[in-house]
């Protein structure tokens, strides 16, 4: 029981320092207890085990949670107002580049990491396996930030169309 407590408090300290809500799934079968980020499988019990503002509370949460993607639920749904739908996108997209920048960094560092790598191995700039390395990386990278701008673009045309749109009060007011 008291190792449990430890694994516990050790998998929620990541969390603690945040300050907002966190949760974490205890999936229980037989004598066998896992931790998860994800809703656990059908064949295990479950108790979701959220952290907020420094108290901790564990919930018997056998019934099964259906994710919503927020994006899609954002473009299908017609509930909100134009202005929060545009706010909404607005911040989506803003997100998305901040992310691509990430990725720059990251880029960056594997980068020089890798030029480390070879410094120390004396290898030559023109090393094939540094190539390949290097090729690799920027790769990567590359898929990352087209996924991210393939989906930017997405959102800016739904963004158009929605601008595009008169809303209810335009129209009355004509």
């Amino acid at each position: 029981m008291a190792r449990t407590i430890y694994l516990l408090v050790l998998l929620l300290s990541p969390f603690m320092v945040q300050g907002n809500t966190n949760a974490i799934y205890k999936c229980m079968k037989d004598d066998k207890v896992e931790f998860s980020h994800s809703v656990c499988p059908e064949a295990f019990r479950q108790h979701k085990i959220e952290y907020e503002n420094g108290i901790t509370t564990e919930i018997d949460s056998d019934k099964r949670e259906i994710k919503i993607d927020p994006l899609k639920a954002l473009l299908n749904k017609q509930t909100i107002s134009k202005e929060k739908l545009l706010q909404l996108l607005e911040g989506e997209i803003y997100r998305l580049k901040q992310e691509n920048s990430y990725f720059e960094i990251l880029r960056a560092s594997e980068v020089q990491k890798l030029d480390r790598k070879r410094f120390w191995q004396t290898k030559a700039k023109d090393d094939p396996s540094y190539g390949v390395e290097l090729q690799e990386i920027n790769q990567r990278f590359d898929e990352l930030i087209l996924s991210n701008n393939n989906v930017i673009k997405v959102l800016n045309q739904h963004k158009s169309k929605i601008e595009a749109e008169a809303s209810p009060d335009e129209l009355m007011s004509q």
